[in-house]
């Protein structure tokens, strides 16, 4: 007997013998990727929302930096001198004596100072800034909190803001 050859194999038998995914295994791919697909998608949400405070926290903290420069830069002027601010900084000089005053600044979402102190929020604002002086522990030292919110037309006294960063800050002048 001569052994069998691929030549020698009838073209019916060597037809069934090629490779290839059946139906039921490309329609088992299909449905694992589309699985993997819906679950990728679930997750937009929850990505979307955590991007969004991130970015919102960001903002605040670099907006809280820009408020404690001011603040710091605000010095002890000798009786009979006036300040020179009100051309640059945020103008919160002499701010520290009002202790009992908090005062509100608005920024927009690039981190610019839009509006007037403590006026109410202009169409621009995205953050809420609230500074409040507290009583300072000797007479070199001023102490004050800053709470940025946002959005910048929810009050944080009267609404529970989207999101918000505190800080307590002491600046030795």
């Amino acid at each position: 007997m001569s052994p069998l050859t691929f030549s020698t194999l009838p073209a019916r038998l060597s037809r069934s013998k090629t490779s290839a995914f059946s139906l039921v295994e490309v329609t088992l791919a299909l449905g694992v990727a589309s699985f993997c697909l819906v679950a990728v998608l679930g997750l937009l949400p929850t990505v979307l929302k955590t991007q969004q405070a991130s970015t919102g926290q960001t903002i605040a903290n670099q907006v809280m930096t820009v408020i404690l420069a001011d603040l710091r830069a605000d010095v002890r002027l000798p009786p009979g001198q006036a300040s020179k601010e009100q051309a640059s900084g945020l103008g919160l000089h002499g701010h520290w004596a009002q202790v009992a005053t908090p005062d509100t600044l608005y920024f927009t979402n690039q981190g610019k100072m839009t509006g007037t102190i403590n006026g109410s929020p202009p169409a621009d604002a995205a953050l809420r800034a609230k500074i409040t002086y507290l009583f300072p522990p000797n007479s070199s030292t001023s102490v004050a909190t800053i709470v940025v919110s946002w959005p910048a037309p929810a009050d944080p006294a009267t609404v529970v803001p989207a999101g918000s960063v505190q800080a307590f800050i002491a600046v030795n002048r």
